[in-house]
């Protein structure tokens, strides 16, 4: 048997919506965390980048479950000594709810070059407008 390894003009990339409002973060990040990474076309590798490019709408409306919104603690660090920096989930939700599913999907793709370059393929709205309609992106449902 040969294995076929997709050469660069085979991988054609499609654009999809995800609209986030009521739907739960963890499982919206999931499922665009294999878009993203092309798990879902049948010519999948996992050393070369076969994803599609994703857009999220409505980010402010995502949902969490169980006491989440309440325990769920973001943190970064300024690169100073003392310089941790702790948001809660429900001030984050406020202040800039298209962080809470980049870093969600962020922890779900590969740590390496490779998922920095599908990272970039991932566009997160607060609102219900974005400006790619000129891709004619598909929606998708969860």
């Amino acid at each position: 048997m040969r294995t076929e390894f997709p050469s660069q003009h085979e991988i054609t990339r499609a654009w999809h919506v995800i609209d986030a409002s009521d739907a739960v973060l963890g499982r919206i990040a999931s499922r665009a965390a294999m878009l993203l990474m092309g798990k879902h076309k049948p010519i999948y590798v996992p050393s070369l980048d076969t994803g599609d490019h994703v857009i999220i709408i409505n980010a402010a409306k995502v949902k969490l479950t169980g006491g989440k919104e309440g325990q769920k603690i973001y943190r970064r660090h300024t690169g100073y000594p003392g310089g941790l920096i702790e948001t809660g989930a429900r001030r984050m939700k406020e202040t800039r709810p298209q962080r809470m599913l980049e870093l969600a999907v962020a922890g779900m793709l590969p740590k390496t070059k490779l998922g920095k370059q599908m990272y970039r393929k991932l566009k997160v709205y607060a609102g219900e407008h974005h400006p790619h309609q000129a891709q004619k992106p598909a929606p998708l449902t969860i």
